[in-house]
């Protein structure tokens, strides 16, 4: 909705259109709680939001010419056909996602800003996403929205050239929207479908144009069918968390895992070889039942990839692989060799690689790992892994 608004009235009226997007469920919340839920829930919400903006308009002095424009905007023919379609919703959301993608900001302010506005990430899930500290991202969106009040920011129609050039960065933002979706860091919800089904859903809509079909494209695409074909099979009746050796194959949606499959092959043409190949690649390996083989195969995509993006949770990921290969004893020299990272997944690592031969330390590392984590479902996965080890030291 958000997006709509500004594709209508501007991107440098961001804050308006926020605002009249959330005085709009706010009234639907009120509405429909005495009279129902509408027989067009989307066309009733967008029809309230366009009124709002016209009230704005009017009560705030805007230029007649300017009222005289969106009126007729707003009762062209084309915009009564399509205002509550699904597509024309879809395309302000992509263009939204383009427009904020400006060579002109920082590509990290890009994404920020990308996620705030069109993904509805709070401060903190975005620092958590970027691995950043709140107050630098709070800054970030400070200069982002700065920037798009100072010019004369429009969404329009990009050149070939343009949406060429900010696809890699519509991209990350797709992977981090979908990332969160799949696993949580800070929301009360382990895994957040809805968030998921987004990604999927616009990543889709690049890989049918023409412009936006790129290997890239399509091997995210394929990582995201690899990944959600076990969501539900990563937690239990209640909520809990379930790891993925003790996860129930038959839950697996194989239709997805085959749609991975599609994409993936589609994604290998030419030379290039991204961080979403590797990815996708070592996701498909995932969906690998009963097959041992598959973890030096996992290991050396994760050597390609920490070459390509050597993040501390890429490395980390790779000592676990490295772990199923050589055992645990060798990943734990490996990882004692490197950098101390002050994040929980380190933590949890060593204590999952010293849980078989000193539990006193597993349970000192997990009670390290569950100071720094959000997720709720994370801690008590962590807790009961250190209640499991203290029943065998008694």
């Amino acid at each position: 909705m958000t997006a709509v608004l500004c594709r209508l009235f501007g991107i440098h009226h961001i804050e308006i259109a926020e605002d009249l997007a959330s005085d709009t469920f706010l009234k639907a919340s009120e509405y429909w709680a005495l009279h129902g839920i509408p027989e067009n829930p989307s066309a009733w919400l967008y029809t309230v939001a366009k009124n709002k903006a016209k009230d704005y308009y009017k009560h705030t002095g805007i230029a007649k010419e300017k009222l005289q424009e969106i009126f007729r905007t707003m009762h062209s023919e084309a915009m009564q056909e399509t205002e509550a379609s699904e597509q024309y919703i879809t395309d302000s959301q992509l263009a939204m996602i383009f427009a904020v993608c400006d060579p002109s900001i920082p590509t990290e302010s890009q994404i920020c800003l990308a996620l705030q506005i069109l993904c509805g990430f709070s401060i903190a899930e975005i620092a958590d996403a970027l691995l950043s500290k709140p107050e630098t991202i709070k800054k970030r969106l400070t200069r982002a929205r700065e920037n798009l009040r100072n010019t004369n920011f429009q969404i329009i129609l990009l050149s070939v050239s343009e949406i060429k050039s900010r696809l890699s960065t519509v991209l990350k933002t797709l992977y981090l929207l979908f990332s969160e979706g799949y696993f949580s860091k800070s929301n009360q919800y382990y895994i957040r479908k809805e968030l998921c089904l987004e990604a999927i859903r616009l990543t889709l809509i690049l890989t049918e144009s023409t412009l936006t079909n790129t290997p890239q494209a399509n091997a995210l695409l394929a990582l995201m069918c690899f990944q959600s074909s076990r969501l539900e099979a990563r937690t239990d009746l209640y909520g809990k968390m379930v790891l993925f050796d003790k996860q129930d194959i038959s839950l697996w949606d194989r239709s997805l895992i085959d749609r991975g499959n599609y994409y993936l092959v589609k994604a290998c043409t030419g030379n290039e070889v991204s961080k979403y190949h590797l990815e996708a690649a070592i996701a498909y390996w995932h969906t690998s039942v009963g097959n041992e083989k598959k973890w030096p195969q996992i290991l050396e995509l994760y050597n390609q990839l920490i070459s390509i993006e050597n993040s501390p949770i890429t490395a980390l990921n790779r000592l676990y692989a490295f772990s199923r290969v050589y055992g645990k004893e060798k990943a734990l020299e490996e990882l004692l060799k490197g950098e101390k990272t002050e994040n929980s997944y380190y933590y949890e690592l060593l204590g999952f690689l010293y849980a078989d031969t000193e539990i006193s330390k597993a349970i000192h590392y997990y009670s390290e790992a569950i100071k720094l984590v959000k997720s709720g479902a994370e801690k008590q996965h962590i807790q009961e892994e250190i209640e499991r080890l203290k029943n065998i030291l008694e």
